[in-house]
């Protein structure tokens, strides 16, 4: 069977970043006809999973109209600016009248800050496309009280779905019931057993999916005594498929001291589509990262891979004090001082090179949300973005 030039220039397309399909459209109507329709949407989205992150969103840690700048775009070194695709006018939208929660395969989860009432909604920011997700009656009444403790996956389901996982805290402190929403089914529904985290606060902004369970670091306040079984941070799993709650516990080292200056984090290691895949633990401490990875899950056994004052890394700041952290495309380091963005490799190729990534003004906490431009579907009802 003969392949035409036009299959062969499909099979290509679906391979490129969104943004760069957009420009090879200008040029030609067949090229520009393969953006509009479904079949390669999700074909170039799902091509791109196996591929990494270009650049990621900073946003402030205050919701505020003061900030000119409250969410920002910046970019991985060696990568063009050109390849985010997201249009000025829509990351001005999202800087004046949403928060992101999370992004996933090139779609974004928002919630909006100035309308009433207050509205989540999923949108893709190449297509200017979005869509409003039923708002839980809960969030609705308690957004401004406590955080929202919703997340966003597209890896661990069908190639034109998405995942919504919604926690909410019941009237006992270390009880949470878990709702979930198919984006194909456009609605939420609960899981019969609630989600135990075991007495501390849970970190919701930084899940991991490993296994096709979900997994939270606790965090490192010191609001219990020694004789506690909670004293000590540890990392608390959740199977939404059969319900049930269980605790990871950390490295002897990790929780040394970790009522002192500490902040620790948990990110996916290794590619998404990889078999290989774990997770990674780092912990900030008086600006020096300690990290691990987890070797074996069943007897939580980890192995340290990095160990090293900011100081020590060449920067040309003295005495950097690290605001925040997160590890992208399962290899990378990205964490920012007051003022800038840098990134340090933790692969063999890579190791301990690190880059200036630009400067920064989200504040003294900034929260990271990794992004791959696709052109991924918001859903069958999306409508283009009001920007």
């Amino acid at each position: 069977m003969a392949v035409s030039q036009e299959d062969i220039a499909y099979e290509i397309f679906s391979w490129l970043q969104a943004k760069t399909i957009c420009k090879f459209g200008l040029t030609c109507t067949s090229f520009s006809n393969f953006q509009k329709e479904s079949h390669f949407k999700t074909k170039q989205s799902c091509n791109l999973l196996g591929m990494n992150d270009t650049c990621f969103f900073l946003q402030h840690d205050q919701i505020s109209q003061r900030y000119q700048k409250r969410i920002e775009l910046h970019h991985l070194p060696k990568e063009q600016q050109q390849l985010s695709g997201v249009p000025d006018n829509v990351l001005t939208f999202l800087s004046n009248s949403a928060c992101v929660l999370a992004s996933s395969n090139g779609l974004l989860l928002c919630h909006t800050i100035n309308d009433d009432p207050f509205e989540l909604f999923i949108c893709n920011p190449i297509t200017k496309s979005c869509f409003f997700i039923p708002t839980p009656e809960s969030v609705r009444k308690n957004h401004n009280n406590s955080n929202i403790n919703i997340m966003l996956d597209c890896t661990h389901c069908s190639s034109d779905d998405y995942l919504m996982f919604y926690f909410e805290n019941t009237n006992e402190w270390s009880s949470y019931t878990c709702n979930i929403y198919h984006g194909k089914e456009g609605a939420w529904k609960g899981v019969e057993n609630n989600f135990l985290s075991g007495g501390r606060n849970m970190k919701f902004d930084t899940p991991v999916i490993h296994n096709g369970t979900l997994h939270f670091i606790l965090d490192c306040s010191n609001y219990f005594t020694r004789l506690s079984p909670f004293y000590k941070p540890y990392i608390m799993s959740y199977s939404f498929v059969e319900g049930t709650s269980s605790i990871l516990k950390l490295p002897r080292e990790a929780i040394k001291g970790f009522h002192v200056e500490c902040n620790m984090g948990i990110f996916n290691w290794g590619k998404v589509t990889s078999s290989n895949t774990s997770i990674c633990l780092v912990k900030s401490r008086k600006s020096v990262f300690t990290i691990w990875i987890l070797k074996d899950y069943k007897s939580c056994s980890w192995q340290k891979i990095l160990k090293v004052r900011v100081n020590a890394l060449g920067l040309e700041e003295k005495d950097a004090h690290v605001t925040g952290f997160t590890v992208m495309n399962g290899n990378i380091l990205v964490f920012s001082t007051k003022h800038k963005i840098y990134s340090c490799g933790l692969d063999e190729e890579t190791f301990m090179m690190v880059e200036e990534i630009g400067s920064h003004s989200c504040g003294s906490n900034p929260h990271f949300i990794s992004y791959s431009n696709t052109l991924r579907s918001c859903g069958a009802n999306d409508k283009t973005m009001s920007c």
